[in-house]
């Protein structure tokens, strides 16, 4: 036997109709029509030709936000672009230097025009390093601080001259479990994600009564990019007789009490949680299976 009762709910902000439906034992909850959580807000996302930044576009569109793509150049763009342009987005692209203020501005600004307002900023582009303090000279030094430190700063400051006026917005800046504990052949991505989380804190608590809320997401262990292959960090990590595959394998495991490495898309769902989180801001989220608890 199955029983259905329906129920409306008429407030704008969550429109939607309820069945609840019990099928033996089992009691299911199911709605119908209901609006996607980002449905026309405006989310402006850094670094969106990497692995983690199409995974938070490609969140964003799946629950109805319309698109601000930035990356170092607008061809690294073109594979994201189509694959939100399916999935319904609407969407800008752009190619930047997102160190340089004015035009981290101007993209701010043409967001704004186009659509009347941004709602969400993912600081997200940031670069890597690997080196010991005998490898890292002050060129790179300058480049991963310049690029992942002052990068977020340019960013949140464009952001903020459409977010103040509007009363509201959120600001997600893409930080590290290095931004929390230091690590060898690190030490300037560290120091640079150690910015990142500071600068977070302190900006929060400058907006904290402005509506805008200020968060870093801290990604843990993305089995890509800096800690896979030759020069990697599992590759420097490595045991007198081991591989680069069995020290990946015995970090992971050693490191995370979880066991397993995050994926881009675990990262994408934090993100989203501080986006439509009103109450929580000044946070550092890490989603790193336990490491850093």
């Amino acid at each position: 036997m199955r029983l259905i009762i329906s129920f409306t709910r008429t407030d704008l902000n969550f429109f939607q109709e309820k069945y609840i439906s019990l099928e033996g034992e089992k009691v299911k909850i199911l709605n119908k029509h209901s609006m996607k959580k980002f449905e026309n807000k405006v989310v402006v996302v850094t670094g969106a030709g990497g692995g983690l930044g199409r995974a938070i576009a490609v969140s964003f569109a799946k629950e109805g936000a319309k698109l601000a793509l930035v990356d170092l150049k607008e061809e690294f763009l073109s594979e994201i672009k189509s694959e939100v342009a399916r999935l319904g987005a609407e969407v800008l692209t752009f190619g930047a230097d997102i160190s340089d203020y004015p035009t981290v501005q101007n993209i701010f600004q043409q967001t704004r025009e186009k659509w009347g307002s941004v709602d969400v900023a993912c600081n997200n582009a940031g670069v890597v390093g690997i080196g010991s303090i005998e490898e890292i000279t002050p060129e790179e030094w300058d480049r991963v601080l310049g690029i992942n430190a002052k990068g977020v700063f340019v960013c949140t400051k464009a952001a903020l001259e459409v977010m103040k006026p509007q009363g509201s917005g959120a600001i997600i800046n893409t930080a590290s479990i290095a931004g929390k504990m230091g690590m060898p052949h690190l030490s300037h991505y560290v120091a640079s994600k150690f910015a990142v989380i500071g600068f977070t804190n302190s900006i929060a608590k400058e907006l904290a009564t402005t509506g805008i809320t200020v968060n870093a997401i801290c990604p843990g262990i993305i089995g890509t990019g800096m800690w896979r292959g030759e020069g990697g960090i599992a590759d420097r990590w490595k045991k007198p007789g081991e591989t680069e595959q069995q020290s990946w394998d015995r970090n992971k495991s050693t490191l995370i009490p979880q066991g397993v490495d995050q994926s881009p898309e675990d990262i994408a769902e934090g993100v989203l949680f501080l986006a439509g989180a009103k109450h929580v801001t000044g946070q550092a989220l890490a989603v790193d299976g336990g490491m850093t608890m």
